[in-house]
Order: C-alpha cells, then sequence, then structure tokens
C-alpha cells in the first residue's frame, strides 16, 4: 500500500494549497443544489434521527456537515488535509473534525449509522477503491447506509492542477456499470442510483448519486 499513501499525501498537498479558494468557490454550493439537498434527504430517510454520520472527505466548507447536523443527526467529518480541517472547523462550530486518511481511519468497529462520501473517492485509484470501501463497511453498523457521490466519465490519473493552482492530484471517474460493479462486489446493496446534468455553473460532467446499504 506504499503507492496509496505516496498518492493520498499528495491529495493532502493538493487540498492543503487549494483549501481557501476551494471555500471561497464551493462554501454555499448547497444553495443552489436544490437536486443535491433532495438526495441528501432521501439519504437521511434510510436513518433515524439522532443517527450517528461519518462525513469521509469533509474539505474545507462543512456545508454538508452543517446540513445534515440541522436535520437533527450527530455527525464527525474526516479529511486528510489539515487546512481543510481547520477551515471546517472555524466555519462550522459544534461539529466535530478530525484529520485523518478515510483509507485508514483510527475509529472502533461499527461506530458509525451512516457515512457520507461527497466527491471524496475520487481521488483514490480505482485499484485501491476495495480497501476504502472496506475501511467503510468496518466502520458502519449493520445495515448501515453509504451516500456516494463521484464524477462520471471514464479513465483515471494524475491532473497537473486543482483550481488553477499547479498542484499533482488523481482524479478517477465511473461510469454507472462501473460504479454498481465496485460497490455490489464490496458488500454494499444499492438502493438509489442516479446521473444528473451539470448544473450550469460547473464543470461539463455528468455526476453520479448512490444510496447504498452494508450487508454481510
Amino acid at each position: 500500500m506504499k503507492e496509496l499513501k505516496a498518492i493520498n499525501e499528495l491529495t493532502k498537498e493538493a487540498y492543503n494549497k487549494a483549501a481557501k479558494k476551494y471555500y471561497d468557490m464551493f462554501y454555499d454550493e448547497l444553495d443552489k443544489k436544490q437536486y443535491d439537498k433532495e438526495f441528501i434527504d432521501i439519504y437521511l430517510s434510510n436513518l433515524g434521527k439522532g443517527s450517528v454520520i461519518l462525513d469521509a472527505g469533509c474539505g474545507p466548507c462543512g456545508h454538508i456537515d452543517k446540513f445534515v447536523s440541522c436535520k437533527g443527526f450527530e455527525v464527525i467529518a474526516i479529511d486528510i488535509s489539515e487546512k481543510c480541517i481547520e477551515m471546517a472547523r472555524n466555519n462550522s462550530p459544534g461539529i466535530r473534525f478530525i484529520t485523518m486518511d478515510f483509507a485508514d481511519m483510527g475509529f472502533l468497529d461499527s461506530s458509525f449509522d451512516g457515512i457520507i462520501s461527497y466527491y471524496s473517492i475520487i481521488d483514490t485509484p480505482k485499484i485501491y477503491l476495495g480497501k476504502v470501501l472496506n475501511e467503510f463497511r468496518r466502520v458502519l453498523k449493520k445495515n448501515g447506509m453509504l451516500f456516494l457521490t463521484v464524477k462520471s466519465g471514464d479513465g483515471e490519473g494524475f491532473q497537473k492542477e486543482l483550481l488553477g493552482m499547479k498542484t499533482q492530484l488523481y482524479v478517477s471517474l465511473f461510469t454507472e456499470g462501473e460504479l454498481k460493479n465496485i460497490l455490489e462486489s464490496n458488500d454494499f446493496e444499492i438502493t438509489n442510483l442516479e446521473k444528473r446534468k451539470p448544473y450550469d455553473d460547473e464543470i461539463n460532467i455528468d455526476r453520479l448519486y448512490t444510496i447504498c446499504k452494508k450487508i454481510n
């Protein structure tokens, strides 16, 4: 797993560098994304009030965490970038933010009722997604629910910029069939899988949204 750790170090460096710009661009994005809010609400309807939810890869904004917390859920959010965690903590007081790699988490088994992964696994090479999903399954309780979003497309590899800043960042795109196969082969049962077109102010690429349940 040395390669994964090296790639994750590059991911951390990229988001440490871009955290402020990322926040400025996306801190209020949910206000303009009705589809996203409705899909998150569908996901939350599978969980009882007071459930504990992990945001795996929260970024610097904390906006997903605020939205979920206001619905009556306890949220713990992690990110590999120290700068993102620092900013998220300052912007969303009352929510617990921890610097942590979601491929190697320090939580006990069966700690969470649900996990939200909002465009976070897209920086992981597909060959290592089994390890990531195994970690998700480990910390989820029996019948725990996963909400996952990715960008639609083919291929994977390094890109040399993030939000216009020079950096090294791994990016993976997924077809519907590919995402379905990855989740099901790692013991998740898909209950919802939808594709949406990009909003007018987004990069011109479709998005995939899925809700699935831990099995076995």
